[in-house]
């Protein structure tokens, strides 16, 4: 609260659109009239140039423009907090993101619990959720709810410990449990091999983690993904041709998820393990490459919010505190509406610009006239009303431009909604094909054996009729809508290549002595096993944008969706 009162009584009022105008239009209106009644001796002639010097370009057409652009962006789901809001988002040319739960979907679930040094996965994650229920962290709450997803009974922790941006630990049943950074569960003692192979896959895949110590020796690990959200990468990519010159993440995570998630969607800088103050101080230091928007979500972000040009608060499920200290809220839990509200603000702020220019150039060409003489009080005055009828409906435009949002239901909604549940069921077996690649080589042949013929099983009888169901029935109605010569092509190639590297993985099997995978069998496995899972992810992430191209998800629903 301190550090978002103190941004907001430092921020530098915005001088408005119609102010910076009426700054030199009043004074030359007068010195134009005052000048034709001392030259020309007539008052009738100064009556005039006041009469046709008509304000209504920035008295009615300016605001007509900003509150149709408001009233757009409000039928979309963008609420913008007043004029000056929209004026200055208009002009921005620097974005600040944060991480958690803007540029991801905010709900980090438990993908995957190793429990090499421990003899039960599960009751090492109980240990740590019961630990984790008095931790207000967000990571906390992904690992209370995996556990209680199986049905663990939780203990209620004694002599809980909590050391900001390190873990928390506790007493749970008589064992002391921590659960955090691993440098701080096992206070610094050499890490066992696995830990390497785990922490290289997390720093691959971008995903989080939390090392869990027992009694004093490390346990196992949680691996914690928080996806991408789908409409993500479109929405930098339109952001970009928007006119935002300069993108930075801005993010309390470790450096080198952000890093790996700001490579991914492609940021010009990343700035992690920055506090609420920190974030701050990176909004500030951004100012001078132009006017700033900051968006985020959760309390930690509201002093930055309020310390930018613009700040905008992802309002669908983010913090109160967010939404409040925001200059724009988005109340639809879709990250695309911040480049709709970027294209609604400036679509409006150009048009009463214009209203501007075009109402007052005709107002001073009128108000020449009348200084001359050839144009009398009367006549100037129904010119003057002609002028006001133009511009004001000139300034209506502002709220159209933009057709009605995509669909909630109907055939293609129903569609969408189907087959993203359908990725939200077979992304957690794609992972699992990188799994068992990185793990061949520390399997018993038999072990492997099986792993494989599983994964080829999942392909066989899941994914590859998801894919042709997916040509049937889907792919026709997104090239219909999105148009162009075979919109869908890139799409149906990347299926062939999934269906070539199934029947492959599958004579590989056939090769293979019935005892198990040997030494020599390795190489091509992996080649296989990693070239589908590398197509799989980017193919689930194209069909991703291709459904969310064609309707508008509810919020509710948008959860269905996990992007690769």
């Amino acid at each position: 609260m301190r550090l978002v009162r103190e941004a907001q009584e430092s921020k530098a009022p915005s001088v408005r659109l119609a102010d910076r105008y009426a700054l030199f239009f009043v004074p030359l209106t007068l010195v134009l009239a005052g000048g034709a009644w001392l030259f020309s001796g007539d008052p009738v002639r100064a009556l005039a140039v006041v009469v046709v010097a008509t304000p209504c370009p920035l008295i009615l057409a300016v605001p007509i423009a900003i509150v149709s652009g408001i009233s757009t962006a409000a039928r979309r789901g963008i609420i913008i907090k007043g004029g000056g809001a929209l004026e200055t988002l208009a002009r921005a040319r620097v974005l600040l993101f944060d991480k958690t739960g803007t540029l991801t979907a905010g709900r980090p679930t438990v993908s995957e619990v190793e429990a090499p040094e421990f003899p039960d996965a599960n009751e090492m994650l109980r240990l740590a959720a019961s630990v984790e229920q008095m931790s207000p962290h967000v990571l906390a709450a992904a690992i209370v709810r995996a556990a209680r997803e199986r049905a663990l009974q939780l203990s209620f922790p004694s002599d809980v410990d909590e050391e900001t941006g390190q873990g928390v630990r506790g007493s749970v049943d008589g064992r002391l449990v921590a659960v955090g950074r691993l440098e701080w569960v096992t206070t610094h003692k050499p890490a066992p091999d696995w830990v390497r192979r785990l922490r290289r896959r997390i720093v691959f895949d971008g995903f989080a983690n939390a090392f869990i110590a027992v009694d004093g020796s490390l346990a196992g690990a949680l691996v914690l993904e928080d996806p991408l959200r789908a409409d993500t990468p479109r929405t930098i990519r339109a952001l970009r041709r928007a006119g935002i010159e300069r993108i930075v993440m801005v993010t309390g995570d470790r450096a080198e998820v952000a890093e790996t998630m700001g490579a991914v969607v492609g940021v010009d800088l990343v700035l992690a393990e920055r506090t609420p103050a920190e974030k701050v101080d990176a909004v500030r230091e951004e100012m001078p490459n132009g006017p700033t928007i900051m968006v985020g979500d959760g309390i930690n972000d509201a002093p930055a919010l309020a310390a930018a040009d613009v700040g905008v608060a992802m309002g669908a499920r983010g913090a109160t505190a967010s939404s409040e200290a925001a200059d724009v809220v988005l109340v639809v839990d879709r990250l695309d509406r911040l480049a709709d509200a970027l294209r609604i603000a400036r679509r409006a702020r150009g048009i009463a610009l214009q209203s501007v220019i075009v109402g007052m150039g005709l107002s001073a060409a009128a108000m020449v006239a009348a200084a001359a003489g050839y144009l009398a009080p009367v006549a100037g005055a129904f010119l003057q009303e002609g002028i006001d009828v133009v511009v004001i409906l000139n300034a209506l435009r502002a709220l159209g431009g933009y057709g009605p949002a995509r669909p909630r239901t109907g055939p293609e909604a129903a569609l969408t909604q189907r087959f993203q549940a359908e990725h939200s069921e077979l992304l957690p077996w794609v992972n699992q094909i990188r799994i068992v690649a990185d793990r061949l080589d520390i399997l018993d042949p038999a072990t492997a054996l099986t792993e494989i013929r599983n994964v080829r099983k999942f392909l066989v009888e899941r994914l590859l009729p998801h894919e042709e169901e997916e040509e049937a029935t889907f792919y026709p109605r997104v090239a219909t809508l999105l148009g162009g010569d075979d919109p869908t092509g890139t799409m149906i190639r990347a299926h062939v290549e999934i269906a070539h590297l199934t029947r492959l993985l599958g004579r590989l099997l056939e090769d293979m002595e019935p005892s198990g995978t040997v030494v020599e069998d390795l190489p091509e496995l992996r080649r296989v096993l990693y070239g589908l899972h590398a197509i799989l992810r980017l193919h689930f992430a194209q069909e991703e944008e291709a459904y969310l191209s064609l309707v508008e998800v509810p919020a509710a629903e948008e959860a269905l969706s996990r992007p690769a």
